[in-house]
């Protein structure tokens, strides 16, 4: 069984659910209070890079409700009509949620950003909206560590870095959840740079080149996701390496004497379908060859993150993989 151990820590063991639902719960109520007050603030002090950054929180609030939609979808128990889960239904919800974060985002910050570039007024009452850039990179802050330790426990059972497995994991609420917030991060130090510069200068391009900043920001990260997800809706292999461990760590199990054929694709968040074709040691009539693939089955699906494993029988003179 040690064998299988590895096995699932390498493959992947899931989410614990409790820590998934408070990383996004905790984003979603404090993103929607941050959001009022930066168009509070973006109202009162009619900054431009304030505006941006109020549109990105009420875009990844939104978001955030994509992303509860996309959790909920992906938690649906398989059925007949799904044998394999609701899991990839997540990828949709993300989707949608990227596409939102790309096309509002970048539209509005950069369009507001041009329309003041060329605007005469030189006003820069910015007090309030200092005191909001503060409070909101406290608060931001406090979200992004928080989401940061989740992902480095994360990180951790896999052997990965904590930047290569948030670009790789197959959690796509995980991944928007720490994009958000350092776009947030990044987006409130360009607006108070650019609010701060207009108010030494007196020239109002800065506060309007950060607006522009911000929506290019939001652009870029929406693109990206937008093609993770369609990589995972059309269909995503686990990382060779990691395919290649799989193969060897099935070889160590005493029924298996060799695995001719392996492939493990995801079906959703830290959700895998496994197939494999094997020769079994041993001689064996059909009855017991089928209860000895069944229990392989079996053993292997006992992590939650395989959905199902299938395991047939390889032709005698197929070579083993590895």
């Amino acid at each position: 069984m040690r064998a299988y151990n590895r096995f699932h820590r390498h493959l992947g063991s899931g989410a614990p659910a409790g820590a998934k639902t408070s990383a996004v719960g905790f984003a979603f109520v404090g993103g929607l209070m941050v959001a009022l007050v930066k168009t509070a603030a973006a109202v009162l002090t009619g900054s431009a890079s304030m505006g941006a950054e109020a549109v990105h929180s009420w875009v990844a609030s939104v978001n955030e409700g994509f992303l509860v939609a996309a959790y909920l979808a992906a938690r649906r128990p398989a059925d007949a009509a799904h044998p394999l889960g609701h899991g990839r239904e997540s990828y949709v919800w993300s989707l949608f949620a990227s596409i939102g974060m790309f096309i509002v985002g970048a539209e509005v910050g950069i369009w507001r950003g041009l329309r003041q570039l060329g605007s005469s007024e030189g006003t820069a009452h910015y007090g309030f909206g200092y005191l909001v850039i503060a409070g909101a990179l406290a608060f931001q802050g406090l979200s992004f560590v928080q989401a940061l330790r989740f992902v480095r426990e994360r990180a951790a059972e896999r052997e990965q870095g904590i930047f290569r497995h948030v670009f790789e994991s197959s959690d796509s609420q995980l991944r928007a959840v720490v994009t958000d917030d350092f776009l947030a991060l990044a987006g409130l130090v360009v607006a108070g740079l650019g609010m701060g510069l207009h108010q030494l200068s007196g020239r109002v391009a800065w506060d309007a080149l950060g607006s522009i900043l911000i929506g290019l920001l939001m652009g870029v990260a929406g693109l990206i996701l937008v093609n993770l997800n369609r990589r995972y809706l059309a269909g995503m292999p686990i990382a060779p390496e990691r395919a290649a461990l799989a193969v060897r760590l099935m070889k160590q199990a005493p029924e298996i004497a060799r695995v001719t054929y392996f492939f493990a694709e995801y079906v959703g968040p830290d959700q895998v379908l496994v197939l494999a074709r094997v020769v079994l040691a041993g001689e064996h009539d059909q009855a017991e060859l089928a209860r000895i693939l069944r229990g392989l089955e079996q053993r292997i699906m006992e992590n939650k993150a395989v959905v199902r494993a299938v395991l047939t029988l390889a032709l005698p003179e197929e070579e083993g993989l590895g």
